[in-house]
């Protein structure tokens, strides 16, 4: 017999299954024994008060066992001789534009600038070791795309774009753990993903598709100024110019500026868009623990490193917290020579002994002045490099106590950090653009009020966070997804303004090939 139950039990009593079949049994009179198996369908913890709760939705196996995986398996078939789909960029949209493409039953060959997701750790390792960036691989760049040494957190709100569920069931397919169905923000972890990413591309292979590290996209290849027919490419190991030929699904990520670039230079129609800009915020994680669950102790045992989340307008325009890693690392995530960049990840288990989030402030294209198309790219370049500049021209963060930055105090020391590279104390209240740095003082003040003790010198913020999203919209159809002038053009996720995270790109990318399957017919 299978029966489920909502639940609402201590954290002590959700930590495994045998705890979990113990409070049923008790809690709903029934044989221990006789409950073989429990799935936890939903978790979540209710830290509101002071006594913490964890929710849970559970199925139990009364005298029997499951029949089935915990999640649902797609077969890919061979498509080794089937029509041509070229896919740009290896990020969560390329990869699930791929894989739905082969569901399908079109052959992708996708073209990824970086390398591939191992051999991308040397050149990480190196940013922080020679203080050097290779402008092609790099924590944007590469298989798996920003998200797979970013930390894969997998939570969305874009609830009606497409099929949640089935991306995640995608991930467990791959290896990803099972946790990710039933946690209310699932999360794989910076040091699980790269190994789900790489079964993700045997996937591909296997199936017969293509794929191609360190082959950087020049150009579309676009007949009678209307239909795009391929792309032209370099090898960037040989230097060999190369030519692939299909329809284009084009999910280069939100950093590929080169391609922007080549876009708006060629006449393809772009627009500018909004995105959000701010530093990197790190505490302890022991503090965040002790101000999330309203313990001196912290979190315990069964608790999780705590999350926040923070919110608020200032002068018509939101500051709020973004990408926020419990128990992790801020880390360097420049894409070239002249820029200082900075992100969080966090492994599986969450234990590092500090908590970051990017506190970022919302910017609209009137906030920047002029009318071209490339200008809110023009202004994240520019704040990049006056980072690098402030940094000693190295990888070394400008960084401020979080207190000293609200009273424009400059920081004469600064805290321990997970920041590799090393920080160098500077005044970003003085150079940090006046309407960022006012509505982050302004919204720091809010969020301290809210929560207390998150406002704190024991606080770090370093700079300067400005990868959010794609600072330039390429107009597509939203019937076809296509581009608005050129047929056979698919722009795809978060580099072409229509996607916010893992999950979002993945949907999307699904999206385009649904609708470039469809053309094909």
């Amino acid at each position: 017999m299978i029966q489920e139950f909502q639940l609402r039990v201590l954290p002590q009593q959700a930590v495994s299954e045998s705890s979990i079949i113990e409070f049923i049994a008790q809690d709903k009179g029934l044989d221990a024994r006789t409950i073989k198996h429990v799935r936890v369908l939903k978790r979540s913890i209710d830290a509101r008060q002071r006594m913490i709760f964890v929710n849970l939705k559970v199925r139990i196996y009364i005298n029997e066992f499951p029949q089935d995986d915990e999640f649902k398996h797609i077969e890919y078939g061979d498509i080794s001789s089937r029509p041509r789909v070229i896919v740009v960029g290896a990020g969560p949209g390329g990869l699930f534009a791929a894989l739905r493409l082969i569901e399908l039953g079109l052959k992708p060959i996708v073209l990824e600038r970086g390398k591939n997701v191992h051999d991308r750790k040397k050149d990480l390792s190196a940013i922080t070791k020679t203080q050097n960036v290779d402008a092609d691989s790099n924590y944007c760049f590469g298989e798996g795309g920003a998200g797979a040494y970013s930390d894969g957190k997998l939570y969305t709100r874009s609830k009606k774009r497409g099929n949640i569920e089935k991306i995640l069931h995608v991930f467990c397919q791959h290896g990803a753990s099972t946790s990710i169905l039933s946690d209310a923000h699932p999360h794989i972890g910076t040091d699980k993903l790269p190994k789900v990413i790489e079964n993700i591309r045997n996937t591909i292979l296997r199936s017969g598709g293509e794929v191609h590290f360190q082959t950087k996209v020049t150009a579309l290849m676009i007949e009678d100024d209307a239909n795009v027919v391929g792309v032209e490419a370099v090898d960037l190991v040989t230097g060999a110019e190369r030519t692939f030929r299909g329809p284009v699904i084009l999910a280069t990520g939100h950093s590929a500026r080169d391609i922007y670039r080549y876009l708006d230079d060629a006449g393809v129609e772009l627009e500018a868009k909004g995105l959000a800009i701010g530093v990197r915020l790190e505490h302890p994680s022991a503090l965040i623990d002790q101000i999330q669950y309203h313990n001196p102790k912290g979190r315990g045992r069964y608790l999780p490193a705590a999350e926040y989340s923070f919110v608020t307008q200032i002068d018509g325009r939101g500051v709020y917290s973004f990408c926020m890693c419990p128990g992790g690392f801020v880390i360097p995530a420049a894409t070239g020579p002249r820029q200082l960049v900075v992100n969080g990840m966090s492994p599986s288990n969450r234990g590092t002994q500090w908590s970051n989030a990017g506190m970022v402030v919302e910017l609209r294209p009137e906030d920047v002045p002029g009318n071209a198309v490339l200008r809110m790219m023009h202004f994240q370049e520019e704040i990049e490099q006056t980072c690098w500049q402030q940094g000693n021209m190295q990888q070394t963060a400008p960084a401020q106590r979080m207190a000293d930055f609200v009273n424009g105090r400059l920081s004469y020391d600064l805290p321990r950090s997970s920041y590799a590279p090393g920080l160098i104390s500077s005044p970003l209240h003085f150079w940090l653009p006046p309407q960022i740095t006012q509505r982050l003082q302004g919204g720091f003040k809010k969020f301290g009020a809210m929560s207390h003790g998150f406002l704190t010198n024991d606080a770090v913020l370093i700079a300067v966070e400005t990868r959010t999203s794609s600072p330039v919209r390429i107009l597509r159809n939203p019937a076809t997804l296509q581009h608005v002038r050129l047929r056979g053009l698919y722009p795809c996720g978060e580099g072409a303004g229509y996607a916010g995270g893992i999950v979002s790109a993945a949907i999307d990318g699904e999206r385009c090939a649904e609708m470039c399957a469809a053309q094909s017919k």
